[in-house]
């Protein structure tokens, strides 16, 4: 299995790698995992840049240090190997938030911690950090994290628009300017910065990329359905100009 999967790694260019996570497979998206950090913390686009960050140090850290001992792990122990992993860099990052943005600290709360747990970390560790080098696990982790990251963003941004009106920023992420824009400060629905409103987007945003899934589906079978029919057309046309000379040997040769 291993050999496989090194095989199928290696006939991927890094921009494959880079473009995988991001758009063919999302975990947020395409591979539904993640969802439950991605529902608790996208009231605010602030919340969910923050999580996106510390997302991608601790699966690039990961997926790093993974690659780097894949030949002296013993398989016996690899999956409390990763987990010893991945919890030490979550500590890093939980140690050094609470110190310097102790706001995005109280935002987030205890999904920090539940980045250990984070089955997409754990999953790019099993599945390719440990069969692969180190510079594609990196370009992996920089791809899932950021694929990840833009799905938080693009969750947040509905939901707090949605929901107060408009944006805010340096509320949480004291280091950015202060800046508020609500235009639709009248309009605003409450429901969307509520878990059930998290729900709501959540599902819509995946009904509309399934959508046009299916739509991308139907066109390619088309496509190749006419494709067929013409390869076809062509068989009879050929078929029935070579009647059409034997015919007309067959008649020469009566003569």
């Amino acid at each position: 299995m291993s050999t496989n999967t090194n095989t199928q790694s290696n006939k991927k260019s890094k921009k494959d790698i880079l473009l995988n996570g991001i758009i063919k497979e999302n975990p947020l998206f395409v591979l539904l995992l993640g969802t439950c950090p991605a529902l608790a913390t996208t009231t605010s686009i602030e919340g969910a840049l923050g999580m996106g960050i510390l997302f991608i140090f601790v699966l690039i850290g990961s997926n790093v240090v993974v690659s780097l001992l894949r030949k002296f792990v013993p398989s016996q122990i690899k999956i409390p190997m990763f987990i010893v992993i991945i919890a030490t860099f979550v500590t890093i990052v939980k140690m050094l938030c609470e110190a310097f943005l102790p706001d995005l600290y109280d935002t987030l709360g205890v999904f920090i911690s539940l980045i250990v747990v984070n089955c997409i970390v754990l999953g790019r560790a099993e599945s390719f950090a440990s069969q692969n080098t180190v510079l594609d696990s990196f370009l992996d982790a920089v791809s899932m994290g950021l694929g990840y990251s833009l799905a938080l963003l693009i969750i947040a941004s509905i939901r707090e628009l949605l929901g107060t009106g408009g944006f805010t920023i340096g509320k949480i992420l004291t280091f950015l300017p202060s800046v508020s824009f609500l235009p639709l400060k009248d309009y605003a629905i409450s429901l969307f910065i509520r878990p059930a409103g998290a729900f709501l987007v959540l599902g819509i945003v995946l009904g509309i990329i399934s959508s046009h899934g299916q739509r991308k589906i139907a066109k390619e079978k088309y496509i190749a359905k006419q494709r067929k029919l013409s390869d076809l057309k062509k068989i009879i046309n050929s078929d029935k100009d070579n009647k059409d000379i034997n015919n007309d040997i067959n008649i020469g040769g009566a003569k």
